[in-house]
């Protein structure tokens, strides 16, 4: 493998002391005086696409706005089951040893833990604020349980391009988004969140330089074939997401949708979570870069998957 462009010792340092600047509390995000505002939307359209849905009006769009929100979080937390695992895995591996890699990698699965706690903190927020119920795929651990059975160079892949992902996401559609009048209290803990996880992906990649090492280029090969089947397993849970959302919305809205609008809904919505999940982070260029370094000969398959849910 071709050295990815971190020096050892010195990233593991660097993440060290960039997280000890970054220090906040489940309580100073939300909670308390800190409440989610329902009359507001929480996602970007860029990522929600609800506007294009010409069978709902705009009280109808800003409730699945909200849902989409929830639904954002659910499937983050998700990823963030078995994120931490993973890590722990990873550590057995780096030791007493290499001391500094340990320390950085138990912050980063103390992170990711505190994160999980978070979007379960929100959940509960938001079944009290929204007036009904929100159904999200699981059972969570059965899904996370189903990731960790692959390779962990295919899982270790996937979790790059999700780290790499959730960095796009805040950047280019919401930290700076003035003009959607979004909820404040949402996009804070989006911030907050992003500021960890903005330290991650060089963690990420330590990890996968790494495994890479300890593999021969068949096991390699094999590991990325992994992460292609965890996409396929990912876009088939987002399409039961779009399937309990929309559950969700006739709930809500107390509405009884024909099935010319329902496939509407779907339609948008089935376009909406691929690119939010699948495309903007297959496509990163970071992504895109450290795949190109593990695997140069599966490129083409990688820019045919990204064809696929852009």
């Amino acid at each position: 493998m071709t050295a990815i462009a971190i020096k050892h010792n010195q990233g593991y340092e660097q993440v060290l002391n960039r997280a000890a600047k970054v220090n906040w509390r489940i309580e100073d995000i939300i909670g308390g005086d800190k409440q989610l505002d329902f009359s507001s939307r929480f996602m970007p359209e860029v990522l929600a696409r609800v506007n294009e849905i010409s069978c709902l009006n705009e009280a109808e769009k800003l409730i699945l706005n909200q849902i989409r929100g929830n639904s954002y979080l659910h499937l983050f937390g998700l990823i963030e089951e078995f994120i931490v695992p993973s890590v722990l895995d990873h550590v057995k591996t780096t030791g007493l040893a290499d001391i500094m890699a340990t320390q950085a990698l138990l912050h980063f699965a103390e992170e990711e833990s505190k994160h999980i706690r978070l979007f379960r903190r929100f959940a509960e927020e938001f079944e009290i604020g929204f007036g009904s119920r929100c159904d999200g795929i699981g059972p969570v651990q059965d899904i996370a349980d189903a990731v960790l059975q692959h390779r962990p160079l295919g899982v270790m892949l996937i979790i790059l391009y999700g780290e790499w992902m959730t960095q796009y996401h805040y950047l280019a559609s919401i930290r700076d988004n003035a003009s959607e009048n979004l909820d404040p209290q949402f996009c804070s803990l989006l911030r907050n969140h992003w500021l960890e996880e903005s330290q991650h992906t060089t963690l990420d990649i330590l990890m996968v330089e790494r495994l890479v090492q300890q593999l021969d280029q068949s096991e390699v090969d094999a590991g990325v074939e992994d992460f292609f089947k965890l996409i396929e397993f990912l876009d088939g849970g987002l399409m039961m997401q779009v399937q309990l959302d929309l559950e969700s919305l006739t709930r809500a809205t107390g509405r009884t949708f024909t099935e010319a609008e329902k496939q509407e809904i779907q339609a948008v919505q089935e376009k909406s979570y691929r690119w939010t999940f699948i495309g903007s982070g297959v496509t990163h260029p970071q992504f895109v870069e450290t795949f190109k370094q593990v695997s140069p000969a599966q490129q083409q398959q990688l820019s045919k998957v990204a064809e696929i849910y852009c």
